[in-house]
């Protein structure tokens, strides 16, 4: 599978526009022949029906001369809609009954287009299917128990379930399955959705969540459990986009609206098991669908065709400089920020007690939370996971900075003040190349724990390693997994090296390790 659609910006301009992000979080809405220019930026959810439908939106807007960014994957509900209230992503796919229950909680259905509206958030026509959520149990084991309905669990305490985590936390998940059907299982995991069908296969869970149109019940030969107190409401596939876009470019605004009813839950399904069982790319599928279930007539532009994927060196090198980029810059931040941090915190041991406490806490701070925290203020992309990775390298230099420089001996410090060295003389002269070979570890550790994080940048469009990581846990594909995976050890490895040649070139002869 091909990376996202992104714009291959070279470092130094990427470093410019990550300098305006940080500079200022508002950016000016396009005018005039700007916004003509301006591309749809399309958004999509980490499931592979989520992707699918992202890229029929982008080859629609692509066939009516749209230019078109798709940023595919980028997490859960909440940080994508994030992302369409910021202004951050034009479009994307979502579900009426996720609206109801999750984004917009207590609203009527009556009620979400003007709760939408005073959001600036426009929903579409529904386009056709409903994916709706369901429990399911391998069909033989569901038949031996004589589980036929969800009511039917609460006979069977003993039974494990292995819910996907947003539906662990949604109010129309496992909260509120729970309450209406009084069940008594104590055994509830939260795993990935698509790593759940491997726990049932395995033996290791019994009941999990499901989508209607996961092509895994068939392949696994599930049972679907009825709703027989009907708690699941309908979950019909909607568009919502910016009325900002929507001003901009009506035109194609009223391309997408015209798949509205066209997309039937049959035809959805088939393109979710061609994407995961055959292993077809997205955009391919898309493209299809569109020219034989649509029968999308030629355009100005040509007609609607798959975009060739990249070769694989091109993915790796354009993951590579992405990482490095994510990685590199997150670790210059931490540098010249700890390093001063890590030098007050040795000269006055109140301050430092306070500065290693609040390091310490901010790495305490789940990665995924923070990467979640950063979006209101700097939205999606490579800014919210350089200033996640920047928090984490914290710690690792505060602290062996102060370690390095609280280690020399008061008689060295002496033999200073004898020479008739000030405080600032001093340090640069002979307590940090003292405290040089532990500095330089501090550093390296950051590096390193920085190569590993940075693959969860592309959860919110950032890019790297984790890309191909995500796509592959998505589409169960070992090999997508190992795409990131391999290079991500390797380059971990390759830092240490490097490390390791500085540190001959930084710390002095009659100090290395």
């Amino acid at each position: 599978m091909g990376p996202p659609r992104t714009t291959g910006r070279p470092v130094l301009t990427r470093a410019l526009v990550l300098v305006a992000l940080l500079g200022s979080s508002c950016a000016r809405a396009p005018t005039g022949s700007d916004a003509a220019r301006t591309p749809l930026r399309i958004g999509s959810k980490t499931f592979t029906e989520s992707v699918i439908l992202g890229e029929i939106a982008a080859a629609l807007a692509q066939g009516h001369g749209q230019s078109v960014v798709h940023r595919r994957a980028l997490g859960g509900t909440q940080i994508v809609f994030g992302a369409l209230v910021a202004g951050e992503i034009d479009l994307y796919a979502e579900y009426t009954g996720t609206l109801t229950q999750e984004i917009l909680r207590g609203v009527s259905d009556d009620a979400v287009p003007s709760a939408l509206a005073a959001r600036g958030i426009i929903m579409g026509p529904r386009l056709g299917f409903d994916d709706s959520y369901a429990l399911g149990m391998k069909a033989e084991r569901a038949a031996a128990l004589g589980i036929a309905r969800i009511s039917d669990l609460a006979a069977h305490p003993e039974l494990r379930f292995a819910f996907s985590n947003e539906f662990m936390d949604r109010a129309d998940g496992w909260r509120g399955l729970r309450a209406a059907y009084q069940l008594p299982q104590r055994s509830v995991r939260g795993v990935d959705h698509e790593i759940a069908y491997r726990g049932l296969d395995a033996g290791d869970a019994d009941v999990v969540d499901l989508y209607s149109t996961d092509p895994e019940i068939v392949e696994h030969r599930l049972r679907l459990l009825e709703d027989d107190r009907h708690h699941f409401p309908t979950y019909a596939a909607v568009w919502l986009y910016r009325d900002e876009f929507a001003r901009r470019a009506p035109d194609t605004v009223a391309q997408l609206d015209a798949v509205a009813g066209r997309i039937s839950s049959p035809a959805m399904t088939a393109m979710n098991l061609r994407a995961k069982r055959d292993r077809v790319a997205e955009e391919t599928i898309a493209a299809e669908f569109i020219a034989h279930d649509l029968g999308a007539p030629p355009s100005a532009n040509g007609t609607v065709a798959p975009r060739a994927p990249d070769g694989w060196l091109h993915a790796l090198g354009q993951r590579t400089l992405e990482h490095l980029f994510l990685v590199s810059v997150s670790l210059l931040l931490a540098i010249v920020v700890a390093v001063p941090l890590g030098i007050a915190a040795a000269r006055r041991p109140t301050l430092g007690r306070v500065i290693l406490g609040l390091t310490e806490i901010l790495q305490t701070v789940p990665s995924l939370a923070l990467l979640v925290f950063m979006i209101p203020l700097l939205g999606i992309g490579e800014a919210p996971a350089i200033v996640a990775l920047f928090v984490y390298s914290l710690l690792p230099i505060v602290r062996n900075t102060y370690a390095g420089l609280r280690g020399i001996p008061p008689s060295l410090r002496e033999v200073a003040t004898a020479l008739g060295l000030g405080p600032g003389a001093s340090l640069r002269a002979i307590e940090l190349p003292l405290a040089s070979p532990s500095i330089l570890a501090g550093i390296k550790t950051s590096a390193v724990i920085n190569v590993g994080t940075a693959t969860l940048g592309a959860l919110v469009g950032a890019g790297g390693y984790g890309q191909p990581i995500l796509t592959g846990i998505r589409l169960d594909d070992v090999r997508l997994i190992l795409e990131g995976a391999v290079p991500a050890a390797l380059l971990a490895l390759g830092v240490e090296r490097i490390f390791d040649v500085v540190e001959k070139m930084v710390v002095p002869r009659g100090l290395r390790l």
